[in-house]
């Protein structure tokens, strides 16, 4: 595999944007992941941009803002060379594991001026809702979002974790152009719920996690890592006790792909990912995210790892034997996930 530009496809259908088939989720560079190093991060958003990753995702829930306020320095260089998405609908509580929701309009006007403010743009390439309420009709978020479109603040909108139902829903109000949604070896939820509706209506899929929160990197292989202080993955059902092991365990089919191609399992988990929705017939652009330049570049390299059909075969069980839910209890609260 080479260090050559990845390819482009169209974001959102034929009159959307040309981004590279892979794009860079920016979370970890401000929170959840433990330590960040902030020249290593800006090294990296570098690195990404000279190999052809041209979508840069974030959120205003990451780091209360300070993300977005990070990401500006990098976007006011690069303005039009680059897709910038970002997210309203969460809000923060002091509880890691706690999340509110909004999705009314007034909050969508005022979410989306202070998001603009902390990227230090006066347009929104992609912006999504993050979470849905469902307290709040769809269609009235989605009209206010579609009025930020009509008044130049935004370019394309998005959805994140939804059904197929409130895609098709959503996308009668206005066009939706990337629909953001879990997707991996470890998490194929979004294949029976959304996936068909996307395809159906053209909407590009923006698989987060693609590597299952670094577990599908092998890092976890030991199944007794320790997860650093301030690691929102310690709250993850999958990454503690007897769910670990058992979910270290199955990756030994990965490991046994990587060696036969001298790839890494991460880039047989990226290249899983790309070809898996070619089998459904839509267009996808995941994001990984990573902090270092050497990992962006891994990840890059995986979109040209082809996979043979016996290889994939040997993949398919995998997210069926996954022990623990993707997120811990939550029931009797109201919050988002991410």
């Amino acid at each position: 595999m080479t260090d050559d530009r990845i390819t482009t496809v169209r974001l959102g259908g034929d009159d959307g944007p040309r981004v590279g088939v892979q794009g860079l989720g920016c979370m970890g560079m401000s929170e959840f992941y433990g330590d960040t190093d902030e020249a290593a991060a800006r090294d990296t958003l570098e690195a990404a941009l000279e190999v052809g990753v041209t979508l840069f995702d974030t959120a205003d829930i990451y780091g209360r803002g300070a993300n977005e306020e990070f990401l500006a320095p990098f976007v006011g260089a690069h303005r039009d060379e680059i897709t910038l998405a970002t997210k309203y609908a969460i809000e923060r509580t002091d509880d890691p594991r706690h999340r509110g929701v909004r999705n009314d309009p007034a909050y969508i006007r005022q979410s989306v001026e202070a998001s603009l403010r902390r990227l230090g743009t006066d347009v929104i390439d992609l912006y999504y809702m993050h979470r849905r309420d469902p307290a709040v009709p769809l269609a009235e978020s989605v009209g206010a979002m579609a009025e930020l479109v009509r008044q130049g603040k935004v370019r394309q909108l998005g959805l994140s974790e939804v059904t197929g139902a409130e895609l098709r829903e959503a996308h009668a109000v206005h066009p939706i152009a990337a629909l953001q949604s879990e997707w991996s070896l470890f998490s194929r939820d979004v294949e029976r719920s959304a996936v068909g509706a996307a395809a159906e209506l053209g909407v590009t899929l923006v698989p987060y996690s693609p590597l299952g929160r670094g577990f599908l990197t092998g890092a976890f292989a030991d199944a007794g890592k320790e997860l650093a202080e301030g690691d929102f993955r310690r709250f993850q059902p999958r990454f503690t006790g007897e769910n670990a092991k058992a979910n270290a365990a199955l990756l030994e089919p990965v490991h046994k792909i990587a060696a036969a191609h001298g790839a890494t399992a991460a880039q047989v988990a990226l290249a899983w990912v790309q070809q898996r929705a070619q089998a459904h017939g839509l267009t996808v652009v995941p994001i990984p995210g990573t902090r270092k330049r050497s990992r962006l570049l891994e990840n890059v390299a995986a979109t040209r790892l082809k996979l043979t059909v016996e290889e994939l075969a040997l993949l398919e069980p995998i997210a069926g034997q996954v022990a623990g839910d993707r997120y811990p209890d939550m029931s009797n609260t109201s919050v988002a996930r991410e």
